[in-house]
């Protein structure tokens, strides 16, 4: 049973859906004044009361009115009827692949009294969340396939009987793998009881409104159609949008009632454990996000991607709580059983989420192939570090030949030549640089030749360089938008097993992970990948994994922590000192050559 609070939810959230609905119902009022105004006059001339050439006129006009309204209304609710809604893209999980899982959720439903969901998918996120699936728009479920990520067994939305299904239930996947089973049971609770207000009438009515409204302004705004067709959507997209306003605020106010009524009912189930696991979704919130930018990404844009992320979350959180002392009681749980026993093949669970992932957050390829691949974590320090390494130590000295200003390479590609080019006076004095021969250089970039100062930082420059360093910068930066320009992103969304319309290919990534990096940033990897690589091939270092931050150098197997201020004193100082000194200690030549990817 509900207390008050929930009661008080649950009515609030009914009323919400009932004011959401006169939306609706207002606005076929309006669409059907014409009509009835065309009834009235027809009425009345057939009673003799609206006689004359007046009223037939008058008839004739609102009677061609109120068929055009008609028709627009009728088109109008056909488009939010039949358009799709949006649907996140997830993983299925089928009962036969994860029925430890299955049962658990249906037990969680039956002590909350509420529909058990119809189905269970993950999501490469840290949350979880009921989602409506049963729109006819959606079909059925797709076919599995060879390239499909998804669990294998039955689809999503299958219900016994012919029965409507309840909305699927959606598990972030970093939770499986890092929350043990009675936490996940706790921090599912009050997701669960959702499904309760999710079968009154009245709120799943409003709630398939507001979603038909959705997809028909996304309908109005696809591009590449016709003059006609443009303004047809347009006033299609305009009467949608009004109405959106109109039931925004009552929608926004239904799913807060909502929320509460679920969160009420669940303080039934598993109220102590839920506290200590909201401990759990912060940390592992925190795990995955860092494993995302600082691991998988370099993987991604090498194009390899790691098959065990989850795994990885789980090897990330434990090193943060051996490094972290308020992290230190979190490594006791490892000896409880992990969520992630409930699935079947967890592993295959894995794969297939960590290729979502990469699609979903760089705009990945579909399927394997020479440039996209797997690579396992024990794989990833020679398969993605060393490799990265390699190709930007190419990109510099590429760039740094096509300089007019170019120093030489004679020695063949070494560190040294880096040093002395960005350690080098921005200008040789009595030599100007032709104008058509000098690169393009951003506007923080150019200084005043006459001014000495000017080839060194200036202290309010944001993205401070020498005069050299944004040279090389900017050279970086459309070398690799060149290379970029030349990789096809591959898309065919049959590839994730997925309808093609769900996927808007021009708009991959869905969730870019960071901004496009600068031309310092860039120079700053680059001149560390060559720093890097000069270690790796006359002074004995590795390539290694980091699980919190990332590739790094093992110098005598351990981590090189003091690259990072020696590299940025030389591009923003011009200053080599720092760096060859380190050089020296660590018994890396910088003359020597190395090789490159």
């Amino acid at each position: 049973m509900t207390g008050i609070g929930g009661e008080a939810g649950a009515r609030a959230a009914r009323s919400r859906a009932l004011a959401v609905l006169r939306v609706r119902g207002r606005a076929l009022g309006v669409a059907l004044l014409p009509a009835a105004a065309e009834v009235i006059l027809l009425t009345g001339g057939a009673t003799g009361q609206f006689a004359g050439p007046g009223w037939d006129l008058a008839r004739w006009i609102v009677g061609g009115f109120a068929l055009v309204v008609l028709l627009a209304a009728a088109g109008v609710a056909l488009v939010v009827a039949r358009a799709r809604p949006a649907e996140t893209p997830t993983v299925p999980v089928s009962e036969r692949a994860a029925p430890d899982l299955y049962r658990l959720v249906r037990d969680l439903a039956e002590r909350l009294d509420v529909p058990a969901p119809s189905a269970i998918a993950l999501t490469p996120d840290c949350d979880s969340w009921l989602e409506d699936r049963t729109h006819p728009a959606h079909g059925p479920p797709p076919r599995e396939t060879a390239a499909t990520p998804t669990v294998p067994g039955l689809a999503p939305g299958d219900a016994p009987g012919g029965a409507a299904p309840a909305p699927v239930l959606v598990i972030g996947s970093p939770f499986l793998w890092w929350m043990r089973v009675a936490e996940l049971r706790a921090v599912l609770a009050p997701v669960v009881a959702g499904t309760g207000p999710s079968a009154q009438p009245d709120i799943a009515a409003a709630r398939r409104f507001v979603r038909g409204l959705d997809a028909a302004v996304a309908v109005s705004a696809t591009s590449g159609r016709g003059p006609l067709t443009r303004g047809v959507c347009g006033a299609l997209g305009w009467v949608a949008r009004l109405l959106l306003r109109a039931c925004r605020e009552h929608a926004v106010l239904m799913e807060r009632g909502v929320a509460a009524a679920a969160a009420e009912r669940a303080q039934s189930v598993d109220y102590g454990p839920r506290i200590v696991a909201q401990e759990q979704v912060g940390l592992a919130y925190a795990g995955w996000d860092r494993l995302l930018t600082r691991v998988a990404l370099p993987a991604w844009r090498m194009g390899r991607w790691p098959s065990r992320l989850d795994a990885g979350v789980v090897a990330a959180l434990t090193e943060l709580s051996r490094r972290d002392r308020l992290a230190d009681g979190f490594t006791s749980r490892l000896g409880e059983r992990p969520a992630c026993d409930l699935l079947e093949e967890p592993g295959v669970a894995d794969e297939a989420v960590s290729l979502l992932a990469a699609r979903l957050f760089h705009g990945a390829p579909t399927g394997p192939g020479p440039q996209w691949s797997p690579v396992d974590w024990h794989a990833y320090p020679e398969e993605v570090v060393d490799r990265t390494w390699r190709a930007e130590a190419a990109r510099l000295h590429r760039v740094l030949d096509g300089l007019p200003d170019r120093p030489p390479a004679s020695g063949g590609a070494t560190l040294a030549r880096v040093l002395d080019h960005l350690a080098a006076p921005a200008e040789v004095p009595g030599r100007r640089m032709p104008e058509d021969d000098a690169p393009a250089l951003p506007a923080s970039a150019h200084t005043d030749p006459d001014d000495p100062a000017s080839a060194h930082t200036d202290p309010d420059d944001p993205d401070p360089t020498t005069e050299r360093g944004s040279a090389l910068a900017a050279g970086l930066s459309a070398e690799l938008a060149r290379e970029e320009s030349t990789v096809p992103r591959g898309a065919t969304a049959s590839g994730l097993g997925r309808d093609p319309e769900l996927w808007d290919e021009g708009a991959l990534p869905l969730f870019p992970l960071q901004p496009p990096r600068t031309g310092r940033e860039l120079l700053v990897a680059h001149v560390t990948a060559m720093v890097c690589c000069a270690a790796v091939d006359s002074a004995g270092a590795a390539p290694g994994l980091d699980w919190l931050d990332g590739p790094t150098l093992l110098l005598d197997g351990k981590r090189a922590t003091d690259l990072g201020p020696r590299v940025l004193s030389l591009i923003e100082e011009g200053n080599p000192g720092p760096l060859r000194d380190w050089l020296a200690a660590a018994g890396i030549r910088p003359e020597k050559p190395v090789r490159l990817g």
